[in-house]
């Protein structure tokens, strides 16, 4: 028996034999051949190019369905990439005036786009090496008429994939009817591909580095999503052992079932409100399933993404409406455009940033572009009359950002009143906290709005000077520091005082060893992956808040 330790992502526990998850050996194109006719060869990249497009649509569709719209989006990013005329121009050129064949030409192209994006700062950029890399490979693969997919050579009695890494495309490809785990040489717990095993509940274990060697393909493994280790070839004992709290699991995921519909209050009476994060109007069916008291965040630049050019106020409104309406009477907290950072969209044409993490990003790009923040507003306003409706706005950082957008709502609510269009005339307004200078502020912005959502995910970065996206620190990524838990402390109790209610959004809301603190902290809210609701529910019925801010919060 061998034992791998590596890193825990996506907890669970999974028996199976391991299959190489064979990715085309990309650098076996890097050798020119000479072609006589070029034609035949621009012909070949085209019908490729066309094949790998509607392989991509395909991906997109299926995936919106069983992930939502934030994940599915990386199929219509590559789809984008492969009709980028640079891209496809180069790989032409290359074929005409060298006498190339295709697959070098894309070979080549896909080289010299990759060290592009690699030399810039943008950490953003440098990670689209890798979806060039991506959609270069599929058209390859489209060449020669195989499957990029994982689902072309699925066998039934492989059940676990060990790669070198995988992508956030290459996973959402792979067949979850057959393929039930995975490990990966590579790879990070804060990495798209871990977010999204996470979401999709698949067991896997990641940064096993040079334990995880050829010869293991074919050998019964085993995958313990919760402690981070893998057994390869495991004894009769070991299988025994692991068996057992799968079974203990399996049993738990049982019982969650039996809280749907159960009331989100704790043992001496405090309730608390569970709501789901949306991107999509897919994830509402997941969201029903749970029994989600609302939608805590519905992220708005989404909508933005994909595409070529601003959505228009009724294309943004019929979307809004649409999400008001399936949720009848329950909230929908929409966060206004956020984009910036890591959310990069051509046609803002946003400058150059050394660091984007802290630059033009949130609320200040929305300000400093009022027309489209209006056109972003009054849909939402619009949408208010049809349903629950609120409006948040990202990364504020000080009071004039709050009374600067409060102005901006009056003047759309005036040129609704003007159209005769009807809106919500006091719907809520709320902000995000997540930078520490809202934190220190939180007395006098709370006077401002009707309710604070704690991002932590941001305010974890900013306050401990960790990238979570960077593999050489974010082991410090610790939203259960010290200093965080009394930030926290702090908005708490600026909202109580002020008659507000106080939320959390972000990956943290769904850690059940939090939930305790945060219902002691008197956190009104907590919104998560709809996924991950069942089990909250249950950790917020089994606790004692009274007892937990005896023993813990009284010695933040």
């Amino acid at each position: 028996m061998n034992i791998l330790k590596g890193i825990a992502v996506s907890e669970g526990i999974v028996f199976g034999k391991l299959k190489a998850y064979r990715k085309v050996f990309f650098d076996a194109y890097s050798v020119k051949n000479f072609v006589e006719n070029i034609d035949t060869e621009v012909l070949k990249f085209k019908d490729a190019k066309k094949v790998a497009i509607a392989q991509l649509d395909e991906l997109y569709n299926s995936a919106l369905e069983d992930v939502g719209e934030e994940h599915a989006m990386i199929f219509n990013v590559h789809k984008m990439m492969i009709e980028d005329i640079d891209y496809s121009n180069s790989i032409i050129n290359i074929i005409t005036d060298e006498h190339a064949n295709a697959e070098y030409a894309v070979w080549f192209t896909s080289r010299e786009f990759e060290k592009k994006f690699e030399s810039m700062d943008n950490e953003y950029m440098q990670q689209r090496a890798g979806d060039i890399r991506d959609i270069s490979r599929r058209i390859i693969n489209c060449m020669g008429n195989n499957s990029v997919s994982a689902k072309a050579s699925n066998d039934k009695k492989y059940l676990i994939i060990g790669c070198d890494d995988i992508s956030p495309s290459e996973l959402l490809e792979l067949n979850s009817d057959y393929i039930k785990g995975f490990i990966t040489m590579l790879g990070s717990k804060n990495s798209h591909t871990s977010i999204l095993a996470r979401s999709m509940k698949i067991p896997s274990v990641v940064s096993l580095g040079s334990q995880l060697k050829p010869e293991f393909e074919g050998c019964d493994v085993i995958i313990d999503g919760f402690a981070g280790v893998v057994y390869v070839s495991p004894d009769a004992t070991t299988s025994r052992r692991l068996k057992k709290k799968k079974e203990l699991c399996d049993k738990q995921e049982e019982l969650l079932s039996s809280f749907k519909g159960k009331e989100d209050v704790s043992i001496d009476g405090q309730k608390i409100r569970l709501s789901a994060n949306v991107s999509h109007i897919c994830d509402i069916k997941i969201l029903k399933e749970v029994d989600a008291s609302g939608i805590g965040l519905f992220r708005s630049e989404f909508i933005f993404m994909n595409r070529r050019s601003y959505p228009t106020e009724e294309e943004q409104f019929k979307i809004y409406k649409n999400i008001a309406k399936k949720m009848g009477d329950k909230h929908v907290v929409i966060r206004t455009l956020d984009v910036g950072a890591d959310k990069k969209i051509d046609y803002f044409d946003m400058p150059k940033e050394v660091n984007p993490a802290m630059g033009y990003r949130g609320i200040r790009i929305c300000l400093d572009r009022p027309e489209i923040f209006k056109t972003h507003i009054k849909a939402i306003l619009r949408a208010s009359a049809f349903g629950n409706i609120e409006i948040m706005f990202p990364m504020i950082s000080c009071l004039d950002e709050i009374l600067r957008t409060k102005e901006i709502i009056k003047e759309c609510k005036l040129e609704l009143d003007k159209q005769n269009l009807d809106y919500k005339k006091d719907i809520k307004i709320g902000i995000m906290i997540e930078t520490p200078a809202a934190v220190f502020i939180s007395d006098i912005l709370a006077k401002e709005v009707d309710f604070f959502s704690i991002g932590t995910n941001d305010l974890v970065q900013y306050s401990l000077a960790v990238d979570r996206q960077n593999d050489k620190v974010n082991f410090m990524f610790n939203p259960q520091h010290r200093a965080i838990l009394r930030m926290i402390k702090m908005v708490c109790e600026n909202a109580k005082s002020a008659g507000i209610r106080v939320g959390i959004c972000g990956e943290i809301a769904a850690d059940e060893r939090m939930t305790e603190i945060f219902l002691a902290l008197g956190i009104d809210e907590l919104s998560m992956s709809a996924p991950f609701i069942l089990g909250i529910r249950r950790k917020v019925r089994e606790t004692n808040v009274k007892l937990i801010k005896e023993q813990i919060i009284s010695k933040l």
